[in-house]
């Protein structure tokens, strides 16, 4: 199971399928991953580095979701699209 699956489809106690997590449990991961993102920064980080670290962490959970939905490129395909050797 991939780390984007892991996080989503978990199996309850018992349970022969995976449930989703709730709406409250997703804010609450959020949330979590917000405080740890915030925990990291060092002390004379600034606004702009807390929303550089925030935008980065989106686009490659953006990318993972892509990836598991199958919306992927092959880089042959990649390569002949722009034209390149």
């Amino acid at each position: 199971m991939t780390l984007a699956k892991e996080s989503l489809a978990k199996r309850a106690p018992g349970a022969k399928f995976p449930f989703m997590p709730t709406a409250k449990a997703q804010r609450r991961s959020v949330k979590t991953q917000a405080i740890r993102l915030i925990r990291d920064l060092p002390a004379a980080s600034s606004w702009d580095d807390l929303m550089y670290r925030i935008y980065v962490r989106q686009k490659i959970e953006a990318g993972l979701a892509d990836i598991e939905a199958g919306r992927v490129h092959s880089h042959a395909a990649i390569r002949k699209e722009f034209a390149l050797p």
